[in-house]
């Protein structure tokens, strides 16, 4: 595997120093695909106006952000991923048992979280090509229409720093190792 600086704000190039410093502000680090994704302004930037669009404009509590991005990291096995949105995760107050079901690849027992974890999982698996039914089953758990494509954001969001991370293998922080994730786990498919 190619190994690739883990930029923070002082040795980014100027047009990435800012994501990263606000990033570390809220962190107390900058996490490792952020720092990756600083490779490429054009990445880091676009992330960034990508996530704060979906946690400050999007309709999702912060509990079902982290269901729907830890969805997205398993279904990309992403193992940096995985550990960060666990912690994450917790922190934001999803059900301890909601999230090792997650990590699984299993269906969690709270109906919402898994309707939206399965919605999720869908779009990633079938790129896009969901089925009608799956598209209902989701609508009834309670989410919206605006939510449906919603989903689609975190989605993206997480192929930028999924695929970053599945690309560089940055080590874990020293708050996400408790976390740590084997890509071994089943993804349920």
């Amino acid at each position: 595997m190619t190994s690739y600086q883990l930029h923070t704000a002082d040795t980014a190039d100027e047009t990435a120093k800012e994501p990263l410093r606000v990033l570390e502000g809220a962190f107390g680090f900058v996490p490792a695909a952020a720092g990756l994704m600083a490779h490429s302004p054009a990445l880091i930037n676009t992330f960034f106006a990508a996530f704060g669009h979906f946690r400050g404009g999007g309709t999702f509590g912060p509990d079902e952000r982290q269901v729907l991005l830890l969805s997205n990291a398993v279904a990309n096995r992403s193992a940096w991923a995985v550990a960060f949105h666990t912690l994450e995760s917790l922190q934001d107050g999803v059900e301890p048992a909601v999230v090792e079901a997650i990590r699984q690849g299993e269906r969690p027992a709270d109906e919402r979280m898994a309707a939206l974890s399965e919605f999720t999982r869908s779009l990633i698996e079938r790129k896009g090509h969901v089925e009608d039914a799956e598209v209902v089953a989701f609508k009834a758990a309670g989410f919206t229409e605006e939510q449906v494509f919603e989903v689609i954001t975190g989605v993206a969001i997480s192929a930028m720093t999924n695929y970053t991370a599945n690309l560089a293998g940055p080590p874990l922080e020293d708050a996400v190792v408790p976390h740590a994730w084997k890509t071994g786990y089943s993804t349920g498919a």
